[in-house]
């Protein structure tokens, strides 16, 4: 009997082991960003247009129409995120050079309000920043891109209409590109699908 039930779990092992070696040389499919503009070409007919409120670091709530008018990056971030630490520097160069050209960058902090103000004195932002957990995610998802990872960023035309995302850390490559290509779409020079195909290399 002892014998038997010897010989009954090695079989058992052996099949386990098969079936794991087996399982691990199936290749795995890893999935692909979407983009803004894969996402709105099966929707055409449903641009996305952000609306929301969110509060800021004095705790005022703050509604996205406040920046009707100009062309809005939605940063979103969080303390713990080091790329997301490393690109706000060249956010506020952005911010500072573009400003007048009708550009604003907004940042969402996914994080507590307490951690998002003491990392605040020590940033001294040049641009808003609001602050949520699932709101500001919430806030995201409305983007259409199903893995959202941060750092994301989200671009608005000036008519509030979201143009395309990026999700990592931002360039400067990235911005100059942004920028030529609104400052294209402002002229009239190129329309709508042709911004976000012009963007859905970030």
């Amino acid at each position: 009997m002892h014998r038997s039930f010897l010989v009954f779990a090695a079989a058992l092992i052996l099949l386990m082991a098969g079936a794991l070696f087996y399982a691990a040389r199936i290749p795995v499919e890893h999935a692909q960003p979407v983009t803004v503009a894969e996402t709105m070409d099966a929707a055409a007919d449903a641009p996305v247009y952000p609306s929301f409120t969110l509060v800021d670091l004095d705790g005022n709530e703050r509604h996205f129409s406040e920046w009707e008018g100009k062309h809005r990056l939605l940063n979103f971030w969080a303390t713990w995120c080091a790329p997301c630490r490393r690109e706000i520097p060249l956010l506020k160069t952005f911010q500072d050079e573009q400003r007048e050209n009708g550009f604003v960058v907004i940042g969402i902090a996914v994080d507590f309000p307490d951690q998002v103000a003491a990392y605040a004195e020590e940033a001294k932002f040049n641009y808003p920043i609001l602050v949520g957990q699932e709101d500001a995610m919430a806030v995201a998802e409305t983007s259409g891109v199903e893995f959202i990872g941060m750092p994301f960023t989200m671009i608005v035309a000036a008519d509030g209409e979201l143009i395309n995302t990026h999700i990592g850390e931002i360039m400067d490559s990235h911005l100059e590109q942004i920028v030529r290509v609104l400052t294209m779409l402002d002229k009239g020079e190129i329309d709508k699908a042709s911004a976000r195909k012009a963007l859905n290399f970030l």
